[in-house]
């Protein structure tokens, strides 16, 4: 599959697309990473391992690292807001629905824990695949303050990005990183969801304690 392909080896794709494209990778970066964060169906596109390949990239002189990072991090605010709006204007009518399989308790429950841990939560879910393309879209839906969730936005953005692209451009040149890349992007995909998984087994050991 493509996008398996192109996940466990960003780094070749970055390089031909560079290769083929010229200065438009900027453009399908920009477009890659506001997609991931913009649409709550696209959650699988990649996220910190795209940063980390394009900063290991522009560090070889193929990109300009600071026009990088100012691009994407735009872009991953922006992805963030769509997210948010959309939550906002179309989740509240998903939960009108009478419908067995909707449940207005989560709502609910949502709402308040945004209300108590919203901001945290948006910046700490930039770092955790798919929780960054969700987060955003339940703060809509719980409607969270639109200024209270874009500081936060900017935030969690500005960390993500800059992060992710710098540690690409100081380590992801170095031989043994770049000789063995897929067992990197793997170590960054585990790295990155290790926080939900602690989670969801404290949360299932909680209920049998129970």
């Amino acid at each position: 599959m493509y996008l398996i392909d192109f996940i466990l080896h960003v780094d070749q794709h970055l390089v031909e697309f560079v290769t083929n494209y010229g200065t438009w990778i900027y453009v399908i970066l920009f477009l890659v990473i506001f997609v991931e964060t913009g649409l709550v169906v696209m959650p699988f596109l990649p996220g910190d391992s795209l940063l980390f390949a394009a900063g290991a990239l522009a560090a070889t002189g193929a990109m300009n690292p600071w026009i990088l990072i100012l691009l994407l991090f735009v872009a991953a605010v922006l992805g963030d807001t769509l997210n948010y709006h959309i939550g906002k204007y179309v989740g509240p009518r998903v939960f009108e629905i009478e419908s067995r399989w909707i449940n207005k308790e989560y709502l609910y429950k949502t709402q308040a824990f945004f209300a108590k841990h919203g901001g945290k939560t948006i910046i700490f879910a930039r770092f955790i695949p798919f929780a960054r393309t969700f987060a955003p879209f339940v703060a809509g839906v719980s409607h969270m303050h639109y200024r209270y969730f874009l500081s936060y936005n900017i935030i969690g953005a500005l960390c993500w990005v800059c992060s992710f692209i710098l540690l690409g451009y100081l380590f992801g040149n170095i031989p043994a990183i770049k000789d063995n890349f897929t067992y990197v992007i793997f170590a960054i995909i585990l790295i990155s969801v290790l926080p939900a998984l602690i989670a969801f087994v404290r949360e299932r050991l909680f209920k049998k304690k129970a």
